[in-house]
C-alpha cells in the first residue's frame, strides 16, 4: 500500500522542467538577428513551422490569405450579397461564447453599418447555454421559424458544422443557411442541407490555415461579400473595408484559445487588433480600461484572455448571453458601463460556483487517480453546466491528465459535458474513436485537439467512460502522465530587469501553443505574507545574489492555510516576469506559477 501511495504521489507531483528546444530553429533564429533569449523562446515553442519565421516574429496583414481560397466562400458571399441587394430579412445565429459573440458583432455591424441593411431586417439569434444548448439547436430553429417576418437567409458563425438535422428543418421551411464555422466536421463531411459551409477544417478546403477562429472565418466571409457587392454595383468602391472589426477578431481569437504558434494569420490579426483596441475608439474598450484601472493600458493578449474574455463568457455560462452582445455593441460609455457591471457580477458568481465545483471534482477523482487512470471523467449531479470547461481545466492543471466534467442536461435522461486535454492527446480524435467503440454512449460531440463538448445518455455513462479510456490509451501507448510545468530555463541575475521584459515583448502576442515565457530559478525568502480578501495570495520578497525582487503567487494556499514557507527558506520557482505599474511608475515583479522548498538557508 505504501509503495502504491508513493508511486501515486510521484505521478501527481508537479515537475518543473525546461522545454525541449528545436536546435535547428534555435540556430535559424540567431541567424535572423534574434537575441539568445528570444531564440530560446521560439525554439521551445515551434519545431518545424510551416509559416516563414519572419511572418511569426513580425506579424503583418500581408500574411492573411485571400478569402476566395475558402471552400464555399464565394457561394456564401454571393448568397449574402443577393439578400442585401434584394432587401431580404437576415438572421444572424452564433454561439454564445466570446468567439460567437465577436462573430455576431462583426456580421451585424457589417450588414447594418457598411452594407446599409436596416436594423429591423437583421435578427439576432443566440442560444441560451442551459435552455437551448450548443449550436443550431432545436429551440433556436423554433425561435427562427416563429419570427415575423421570417428571415429567408440565416448566417451562422462558430457553429453549424455538426447540425444537419436542424439545418434540414430550416431548409424545409424555405430558409437558406450559410454556415461559417471552424470546428471539426463530422466524419461524413459538411451538412448537406446548408446552402454553403465555409469552414477551413473541411478536407476539401484550400485555405492554408485551419486554425483560425470562428470570428476570423466570419470576417473573411463578410469581407468577400463586400467585394461581391461592389462588383455587382450595390455598393461603391469607397465603401469602408472591415479592418476596424479586427479588434473583435483579436478578442475572439485569443479568448477561444486557437493557436498563436505556427499561425501567421492568427498572430497578425491579434497584433493589429490590439493596436486598434488600444486606440480606445469603442465604448466597450474604454469601459473595460476604466474598470481595470489607469495602469491597465495598453491592453495585451493577456488582458483579452484573462480580463475581457472571462467576463463575456461568464454571462453566457450563467444566463442569457445578450448582455455580452449589448456590451460589445454599446454606443455610449454609459451604456457600456451598465452592461459591464452585469458581466462583472456574473463573473464573480461564476468564480464562486467554479471554486465549489472544482473542490468537489477533485475529491471525486481521487479513487480513479489511485487506480492509475490516465483520463478523468467526473459527473457532478448538482454541478452548473456553465462552468464545466473551467473545472475540467482545473483538473488538467492539478493532475496532468485529460479531463471531462459532466452535469445534467436540459433534455431528460441526458448529460452534457466539457473536456480539456494535455499536450500530446487530441481530444476530438479520442472522442471520434470513443464514438466508434460505443456509438449509443456518445451520440453528440465536437471540438478540437485541446477542448471538446459532449452529450451522453445518463444510463450510458459507464459505457462512455470505458470507451473514452480505451481511446485515450490507444493514443498514449505506454506514456505515463503527470503534471508538467515547462519552463524556458533560468535567467541570470543581470537578466532580472525590465529590459528583459521588453526583449520578450518583441515576440508577442502570446497565447495557446505560444505560451508566455516562464522561467525557473532558486531564491531565498526575505519576506512572505498572505494577502487578498481571502488571504490566499502570497506576497514575497525574494533574494538572489545581492538583489531582492518582489513576487506574487496568486491562489498559493487554500483560504485559512498558513504561509507554506519560512523566512530564510530556499525555494525553487517557476515564474513569469511582469511589470508592476503603480502611479505611473514601473518596476519588475515575478509572477509565481509554482514553488517548492529546496531547504533552509
Amino acid at each position: 500500500m505504501d509503495t502504491e501511495r508513493s508511486r501515486l504521489n510521484n505521478l501527481l507531483h508537479k515537475r518543473i522542467t525546461p522545454r525541449p528546444r528545436h536546435a535547428g530553429l534555435y540556430r535559424e533564429a540567431l541567424d535572423a538577428g534574434l537575441t539568445e533569449l528570444q531564440a530560446r523562446i521560439l525554439a521551445g515553442r515551434l519545431s518545424s513551422p510551416k509559416a516563414p519565421l519572419d511572418a511569426l516574429i513580425k506579424p503583418s496583414l500581408r500574411y492573411i490569405d485571400h478569402p476566395e481560397l475558402l471552400c464555399d466562400g464565394a457561394r456564401a458571399a454571393e448568397r449574402i450579397a443577393r439578400a442585401v441587394a434584394a432587401g431580404e430579412h437576415i438572421g444572424v445565429l452564433t454561439d454564445y461564447d466570446v468567439d460567437g459573440i465577436t462573430s455576431h458583432v462583426i456580421i451585424l455591424r457589417t450588414l447594418t453599418e457598411l452594407f446599409g441593411v436596416p436594423e429591423y431586417k437583421v435578427h439576432s439569434l443566440i442560444g441560451h447555454r442551459i435552455h437551448d444548448g450548443y449550436g443550431i439547436s432545436l429551440p433556436l430553429v423554433e425561435r427562427t421559424l416563429a419570427l415575423e417576418p421570417r428571415p429567408s437567409l440565416v448566417i451562422s458563425a462558430d457553429c453549424g458544422s455538426s447540425d444537419e438535422l436542424r439545418l434540414a428543418l430550416l431548409k424545409e421551411a424555405g430558409i437558406d443557411v450559410v454556415v461559417t464555422d471552424h470546428h471539426a466536421l463530422p466524419i461524413d463531411g459538411p451538412p448537406p442541407s446548408a446552402y454553403a459551409v465555409v469552414n477551413p477544417s473541411r478536407s476539401d478546403c484550400g485555405y492554408p490555415d485551419a486554425t483560425i477562429a470562428g470570428c476570423m472565418v466570419s470576417w473573411l466571409v463578410m469581407s468577400l461579400t463586400r467585394s461581391v457587392l461592389i462588383k455587382n454595383g450595390t455598393l461603391t468602391a469607397k465603401t469602408p473595408k472591415l479592418s476596424p472589426w479586427l479588434s473583435y477578431v483579436a478578442l475572439g481569437t485569443v479568448a477561444d484559445c486557437v493557436s498563436l504558434g505556427d499561425s501567421a494569420i492568427n498572430r497578425a490579426v491579434v497584433t493589429l487588433g490590439l493596436t486598434l483596441i488600444n486606440r480606445m475608439d469603442e465604448p466597450c474598450w474604454r469601459a473595460m480600461a476604466e474598470r481595470l484601472g489607469a495602469d491597465s493600458t495598453p491592453f495585451d493578449a493577456e488582458t483579452l484572455a484573462f480580463q475581457m474574455g472571462p467576463r463575456i463568457n461568464a454571462r453566457s455560462r450563467l444566463d442569457d448571453p445578450y448582455a455580452a452582445l449589448h456590451f460589445m455593441l454599446a454606443r455610449s460609455d454609459a451604456q457600456a458601463r451598465r452592461y459591464l457591471e452585469v458581466l462583472d457580477q456574473d463573473n464573480q458568481s461564476r468564480k464562486v460556483i467554479e471554486a465549489d465545483m472544482a473542490e468537489t471534482a477533485k475529491a471525486r477523482v481521487q479513487p480513479r487517480l489511485a487506480e492509475g487512470a490516465r483520463v478523468l471523467a467526473v459527473y457532478l449531479e448538482e454541478g452548473h453546466p456553465g462552468v464545466q470547461g473551467i473545472v475540467a481545466s482545473r483538473l488538467v492543471q492539478a493532475y496532468g491528465r485529460p479531463a471531462f466534467v459532466l452535469t445534467p442536461a436540459a433534455a431528460p435522461g441526458m448529460l452534457t459535458g466539457s473536456g480539456r486535454s494535455v499536450e500530446g492527446v487530441h481530444l476530438r480524435d479520442a472522442l471520434q474513436r470513443a464514438h466508434e467503440l460505443a456509438p449509443e454512449a456518445l451520440p453528440r460531440f465536437g471540438g478540437h485537439s485541446g477542448a471538446a463538448g459532449i452529450g451522453v445518455p445518463h444510463d450510458q455513462l459507464d459505457a462512455f467512460m470505458a470507451a473514452l479510456e480505451h481511446a485515450i490509451d490507444e493514443q498514449l501507448g505506454e506514456r505515463e502522465l503527470y503534471p508538467l510545468i515547462y519552463t524556458d530555463g533560468e535567467l541570470s541575475s543581470q537578466q532580472l530587469e525590465l529590459a528583459t521584459l521588453s526583449e520578450l515583448d518583441a515576440l508577442a502576442p502570446f497565447g495557446r501553443e505560444f505560451e508566455a515565457p516562464l522561467f525557473e530559478g532558486d531564491f531565498f525568502i526575505d519576506q512572505a505574507r498572505l494577502v487578498g480578501s481571502e488571504g490566499n495570495h502570497l506576497m514575497l520578497d525574494l533574494a538572489t545574489g545581492l538583489r531582492t525582487l518582489r513576487a506574487i503567487w496568486f491562489r498559493a494556499v487554500t483560504p485559512g492555510e498558513p504561509v507554506p514557507f519560512a523566512l530564510g527558506d530556499e525555494i525553487r520557482c517557476a515564474y513569469k516576469l511582469s511589470r508592476n505599474r503603480w502611479r505611473g511608475r514601473e518596476s519588475l515583479q515575478l509572477m509565481i506559477e509554482h514553488a517548492e522548498a529546496v531547504g533552509p538557508r
